[in-house]
């Protein structure tokens, strides 16, 4: 049996959704010919933010992912948690495009945002033997 399986496999998955993002920035730039920062263009800053807002979010998610699988109080929600997270990001990515998309951006977000609380919140009543 694998060591703290459910971090293991989110860790695997945001590797993944990370070069996802990475080469969504890329393409972008690409088509747009913008090799070096944004040079204002909407299209690039729209990428380049929904890639540093994963980046910005996913390594606190993973820490407490692992430290509560690490007590033994997440099963069997931590994996449910964790995937749902992923999913949120990928809406975000998606999301950032705006259009007909742009609903992703907010549900992302909101799904981060309440992954990061409760999962403080849980870490939290650990720490304190509450839980």
């Amino acid at each position: 049996m694998a060591l703290l399986p459910v971090t293991l496999a989110a860790a695997a998955a945001a590797a993944i959704l990370n070069i996802w993002l990475m080469m969504r920035v890329g393409r972008v730039r690409v088509a747009e010919k913008v090799f070096i920062g944004d040079e204002d263009n909407e299209n690039v800053i729209r990428r380049m933010r929904a890639h540093a807002n994963f980046a910005e979010n996913a390594p606190f998610v993973l820490i407490l992912i692992g430290a509560i699988e690490l007590t033994g109080k997440g099963d069997p929600w931590l994996a449910y948690v964790a995937a749902l997270f992923i999913l949120g990001r990928i809406a975000h990515g998606f999301g950032m495009d705006g259009g007909a998309l742009g609903k992703g951006r907010m549900i992302g977000t909101i799904i981060s945002m309440l992954t990061l609380i409760g999962l403080a919140v849980v870490a939290v009543l650990i720490a304190a033997r509450v839980m």
